[in-house]
C-alpha cells in the first residue's frame, strides 16, 4: 500500500495564482448549479461548490486550502457524469483544476 501523506500546496504558486485557480475552481463548480443535472450528481457538487466558495473568499493557510481541495476532488470522483454535456466540461475542468492545485 502507498504511504498516507496529507495533501500540501506548496510555495511554488504565489498567492495572486492560489486565487485565481481557487476562482477557476468555484466558478466551474457553480456553473455545474446553473444547468440541469441529475439529483445524485447535483448532492455530491452542490457540497464541493459550497466548499470551493469557501476556499475563493477565505483567507486560509495552504495546508487547509489543500485539505478542502483534496475533499472537493473527493466529492467530484463521486460524480461519473451528470446528465448534461455542458456539465460534464464543468466537472471535468474542475477535476483538472483540483489536481493541479494538489500537485503544484
Amino acid at each position: 500500500m502507498g504511504e498516507n501523506r496529507d495533501p500540501t500546496i506548496t510555495n511554488a504558486i504565489d498567492e495572486h495564482a492560489l486565487e485565481e485557480r481557487l476562482a477557476r475552481l468555484r466558478y466551474h463548480l457553480e456553473a455545474t448549479g446553473e444547468l440541469p443535472i441529475d439529483r445524485r450528481s447535483n448532492r455530491w457538487l452542490g457540497e464541493a461548490e459550497s466548499i470551493a466558495r469557501d476556499l475563493a473568499t477565505s483567507d486560509l493557510d495552504r495546508e487547509t486550502v489543500a485539505r478542502r481541495v483534496s475533499k472537493i476532488s473527493g466529492l467530484l470522483a463521486e460524480v461519473e457524469e451528470t446528465g448534461h454535456d455542458e456539465a460534464d466540461q464543468h466537472l471535468a475542468a474542475a477535476r483538472r483544476e483540483c489536481t493541479d492545485l494538489l500537485e503544484s
